[in-house]
């Protein structure tokens, strides 16, 4: 068990400050906000109904066929932390799906962008993770910003329910405050992931159900628990980020970053909101 005072930060954070997000508001009330700026985290049901979920559902279905076809032909069904029947993580539904790019730019979305992010917000991530009950295994503690480390530092993770996340088949958990110290110090723990701890003393369970959605701080450490039942728990993450944000590239152990690389791929990092204003993506050619 750890506390936040031995917790370091990662190398490259040296200067944060989280942001209270203050209103107007277009989505959330204002005992929500709060909860975000206080937790780091929110769970919102019932948002999506089952028929704009569908065709989402059948997009990530296939695109996951895709990934587990390519698992099976790698040594013990793994690449990198994906594994063959215990969990998989499908990339950027948007490249492929005019259902997934539609959806990325859901009012919600947008909505969501103006309440946490800014007038100014673009999808920075979008992938399918599915978590299996063939090999049941925890998805370790880890902050989204610790895989990959964007500046700045706190944009968005909306963690869409696609079947009922539960605590039994792996719904996330939130360890609450610690978003207020920015990113923080992880080590690679095999086959699992990146870990920042192996507990924490100061934990929430945010059990959703289809068609409600986690939204939590890119710096908000979270993690999913092993899918004990029979069925396969689904979910469609998509992150957004404020317009010029940029990933920053190097090994944090060895000095200052190499290279800055701004988050504005046309093809899957397309703008959500514009000085305020809800804009759709450019369809698939």
């Amino acid at each position: 068990m750890v506390n936040s005072s031995q917790i370091d930060r990662h190398p490259w954070n040296t200067d944060f400050k989280w942001v209270n997000k203050t209103g107007p508001f277009c989505r959330l009330s204002e005992e929500q906000a709060d909860q975000f700026n206080r937790d780091g985290f929110i769970v919102l049901e019932n948002v999506f109904s089952d028929e704009e979920l569908a065709p989402v559902i059948e997009a990530t279905d296939e695109l996951e066929a895709r990934t587990d076809s390519f698992l099976s032909g790698m040594d013990n069904g793994r690449a990198s932390i994906a594994e063959k029947g215990a969990i998989t993580f499908s990339l950027f539904a948007v490249q492929f799906s005019q259902a997934a790019r539609s959806f990325a730019a859901h009012p919600v979305f947008a909505e969501l962008c103006h309440d946490l992010v800014g007038p100014n917000a673009r999808l920075y991530h979008d992938q399918a993770v599915y978590k299996k009950p063939e090999k049941p295994r925890r998805f370790p503690w880890h902050q989204d910003n610790g895989y990959t480390f964007v500046m700045p530092q706190q944009y968005l993770t909306c963690w869409v329910a696609l079947t009922d996340a539960t605590i039994d088949n792996g719904c996330p958990q939130v360890a609450r405050g610690l978003h207020h110290q920015g990113t923080l110090l992880h080590r690679y723990v095999d086959p699992l992931g990146w870990e920042i701890f192996e507990d924490h003393p100061d934990v929430v369970t945010a059990p959703v159900g289809k068609g409600g959605m986690v939204v939590f701080s890119s710096l908000s450490p979270h993690l999913t628990g092993p899918n004990t039942t029979d069925s396969v728990r689904k979910a469609y993450i998509l992150q957004y980020a404020p317009d010029g944000a940029e990933v920053l590239q190097g090994d944090p152990s060895q000095g200052p970053p190499l290279r800055r690389n701004l988050a504005n791929d046309s093809r899957r990092q397309f703008p959500v909101l514009v000085n305020g204003v809800p804009v759709s993506p450019d369809p698939l050619p």
